[in-house]
């Protein structure tokens, strides 16, 4: 006559976790070859976006012309990310964005000047803004935008309400104030030091 052991659970626990050890090792030996499979691969950690550079568009290649300034090819496309002390004038500007689960993107624009004026310049086929934005859309839809402009009767209406709410002596002040805008005054983000 065999003994039954004393607890139960104890002899459950042990088949579990020769269990867990098999399903482990047939994971890291390779007997599951497809990567579905694989528990391993069902976690993908979070990578974060990497932006690097200044991204210039084809509106901003577009206002360029022979013979501009430096100050004014400065104003169009903006600080350069690369200059030279061996190639003065020579300015390129260089965009990368690597972002998870895309395709890496790069963008090269290099301009060239003589002196102080702009002589010619040259790339990549720069996207437009709008085409750029598009690439840049996550999987979440956040739904529709709201229009952040006020109409001019909301803004009268907004106007009455704040001069209702705050009492028939506040509507004299109001009359008088000047037209312009309002200023808050703040208290102090630190005590003074006694």
């Amino acid at each position: 006559m065999s003994a039954l052991p004393a607890n139960p659970h104890y002899s459950i626990q042990k088949i579990l976790i020769a269990v867990a050890c098999g399903l482990l090792a047939s994971c890291s030996s390779g007997t599951m070859s497809s990567s579905s499979i694989n528990p391993v691969n069902w976690i993908t950690p979070y990578k974060v976006d990497v932006i690097q550079g200044n991204f210039v568009s084809r509106e901003q290649v577009e206002q360029l012309q022979a013979g501009m300034t430096r100050d004014q090819v400065k104003a169009v496309l903006g600080t350069p990310l690369l200059t030279s002390l061996f190639h003065a004038d020579r300015w390129d500007y260089v965009f990368t964005l690597k972002r998870q689960g895309v395709e890496p993107q790069a963008f090269k624009y290099t301009v060239f000047f003589k002196g102080d004026k702009l002589e010619r310049f040259a790339g990549d086929s720069m996207p437009s803004e709008a085409e750029f934005i598009s690439t840049l859309s996550n999987k979440r839809v956040l739904g529709k935008v709201p229009v952040l402009q006020a109409t001019e009767e909301q803004l009268k209406a907004a106007e009455k309400s704040s001069v209702s709410r705050a009492g028939p002596g506040a509507q004299a002040d109001a009359a008088n104030l000047p037209a312009g805008p309002l200023t808050t005054v703040y208290p102090p983000l630190e005590s003074p030091r006694q």
